[in-house]
């Protein structure tokens, strides 16, 4: 894989790889060295902390980055067994209620618009292209044994939402809660005058015990057309909610839970809201939006500097997707389709079971637009008119923009890891300390009564 293609696979906040980049890479390594650091009047307690962090961790990012989307695929395997019934996962419900959005009417009498994609349109629209011969079967297939798929798709989303949530929610951190408990009881079996947040109790010692036991074990690992057709990254947000209640429930004390609930909100915004508004804000600086590939994609950028790239009419629906649907060979339509604004089936045709987010597909051709707007107001669509067919100065101009998209990404990624590996825990200390009255990990200190029998 090229620094490109690294580049924007990671510069795009739709998919999971930011996600892995800023969890995994930074964020945990991160946070299990502030936790020790954090609890370090108490060294018995700093290890234990950084143990749990180091297991609870790495434990959900298996389940978060890779459960939900094996769950998923195992779903639609499932459901592509019912080989009687021909179904198909492809097949996206919000065709359904996008088809009933514009069939209904204002209070003007007027109805919303002029429909460009449905379920029965599609079907309609595909059905004399010999090339989603297939897709238009599913169609067919899924209008015919419509509320079978439906129960099967919900099926499916609640699968790949509560196992995970389950398993991070629940069970994760009631087997790391169990295992430092076995922890704890064996050290004051050796230790009978220990407690765990006396800070007069000499550490050395625990330092030793910790290095010297066991191996440490990891653990790796309408409404309904809207849900159903969740993305990887949004039942990412979806199932991060009920992890955070379960995390919550099952916390050792009131303490801990709110510890917990500050941080799990913090993580939240961070890694699902934040990383869009920062974009934003670095797209509006730059005004270069586009995809890195596309500054080095030599057919698109011939088609900038010769004027001869054809767009859509207009931003209107219908106009955008019947461009794509008589154009397939078209540059736009292929850019639209390796970007991910639309699906396209093998053969180049859009595939008609997909739903299109007409908005996002809008803003791409805004953007393509802008780029080539600013290289003519740049002057080098005048200098290549004079250099009789050389193209050296397009390049340039495309070197400078995917310099310039490639430094906001990586920005993005460490302002965004910045917030979460290192601000928000700093805050929730902050807040620990404040709410507790103690610097060290709630869930691992001794309650008064405790310290008292020790």
């Amino acid at each position: 894989m090229s620094l490109v293609n690294i580049i924007s696979a990671i510069g795009n906040n739709s998919s999971i790889y930011p996600l892995i980049v800023r969890d995994c890479g930074i964020e945990v390594p991160t946070k299990i060295a502030m936790t020790y650091n954090q609890n370090k009047e108490d060294k018995k307690i700093a290890w234990l902390g950084a143990r749990e962090r180091f297991i609870d961790e790495y434990s959900v990012s298996a389940v978060w980055l890779g459960g939900i989307p094996l769950i998923d695929y195992a779903g639609k395997k499932i459901i592509k067994g019912f080989k009687q019934l021909g179904l198909n996962s492809d097949v996206n419900l919000k065709l359904v209620s996008e088809e009933a959005k514009y069939n209904k009417k204002l209070k003007s009498g007027k109805k919303v618009g002029e429909i460009c994609q449905g379920f029965e349109y599609n079907i309609k629209k595909f059905a004399d292209k010999p090339e989603a011969k297939e897709a238009v079967k599913d169609l067919i297939n899924v209008k015919n044994n419509k509320k079978i798929f439906e129960s099967l798709m919900n099926c499916k989303f609640v699968a790949s939402i509560a196992i995970p949530i389950a398993l991070m929610g629940f069970v994760i951190p009631k087997v790391v809660f169990a295992s430092s408990a076995r922890r704890k009881e064996k050290y004051r079996q050796e230790h009978p005058d220990a407690n765990f947040g006396n800070l007069s109790f000499g550490a050395k010692d625990f330092d030793q015990f910790i290095r010297g036991r066991e191996k440490m074990t990891t653990f790796q690992g309408a409404v309904t057309s809207v849900i159903t057709n969740f993305t990887t990254v949004q039942k990412m947000a979806a199932t991060d909610g009920g992890y955070a209640v379960g995390r919550i429930v099952t916390a050792r004390n009131k303490n801990e839970a709110a510890d917990l609930a500050f941080k799990m909100s913090g993580m939240m915004f961070l890694n699902f809201v934040a990383p869009h508004w920062i974009e934003k804000a670095f797209n509006k600086i730059t005004d270069v939006n586009l995809d890195p590939k596309m500054f080095v994609n030599k057919r698109f950028l011939a088609s900038v500097k010769n004027n001869t790239l054809e767009l859509p009419a207009s931003n209107n629906a219908k106009d955008m997707l019947d461009f794509i649907d008589n154009n397939p060979k078209a540059l736009f339509t292929k850019l639209a389709g390796q970007n991910g604004k639309v699906k396209l089936l093998e053969n180049g045709v859009r595939d008609p079971r997909a739903y299109v987010d007409i908005d996002e597909l809008v803003k791409f051709k805004d953007n393509i637009e802008k780029f080539a707007k600013n290289a003519k107001e740049s002057g080098v669509t005048q200098k290549l008119a004079r250099k009789a067919g050389q193209n050296s100065d397009i390049i340039k101009f495309a070197n400078k923009s995917l310099r310039l998209r490639s430094l906001t990404i990586l920005a993005n990624i460490g302002l965004s890891s910045f917030l979460l590996a290192y601000c928000l825990p700093k805050a929730q200390f902050i807040f620990r300390e404040w709410f507790t009255g103690s610097k060290l990990e709630p869930g691992l200190v001794d309650s008064p009564q405790k310290i008292e029998n020790a």
